[in-house]
């Protein structure tokens, strides 16, 4: 499986899905005792070839990912992601390492596509652990 986490200054995990052009991609392996981070790489997009500006055809995140993290996303990217068959999350974990051992061990936490990129406590009701991964297995 492949996590791709968006992280437009090369530390932390970022929002803005569509625009960004850094992202850490993970490669994981999965064996009888678990799965663990077998690879990490930094991947860097020319503007033409961020998310936003995708037009369809092969791309670099969007054919070898599974899932995809980010800090903040529109419900149109979410879907869109969704439509390909990549699992979208957006979290408030900072670190990627962490989100990605978070997913792993099914502790991540998931905030709601279109309530991303704004950063403060209104109880949402859907705000939810991620247990499941639809599509991966």
């Amino acid at each position: 499986m492949k996590i791709a986490i968006t992280s437009q200054n090369r530390r932390e995990i970022t929002g803005h899905t569509g625009m960004c052009r850094k992202f850490w991609i993970y490669d994981i392996a999965e064996d009888p005792s678990g799965s663990k981070i077998q690879d990490k790489e930094l991947l860097e997009l020319p503007k033409e070839q961020s998310l936003h500006e995708h037009r369809g055809g092969p791309h670099p995140v969007l054919d070898n990912v599974q899932v995809l993290i980010s800090a903040g996303m529109g419900e149109g990217m979410w879907r869109r992601l969704a439509g390909l068959g990549i699992r979208a999350i957006v979290t408030r974990e900072t670190d990627p390492d962490k989100a990605v051992q978070a997913l792993l061990d099914g502790s991540l936490v998931e905030e709601t596509a279109g309530c991303s990129d704004h950063h403060h406590e209104h109880g949402h009701p859907d705000h939810q652990e991620v247990k499941i991964f639809p599509g991966i297995s």
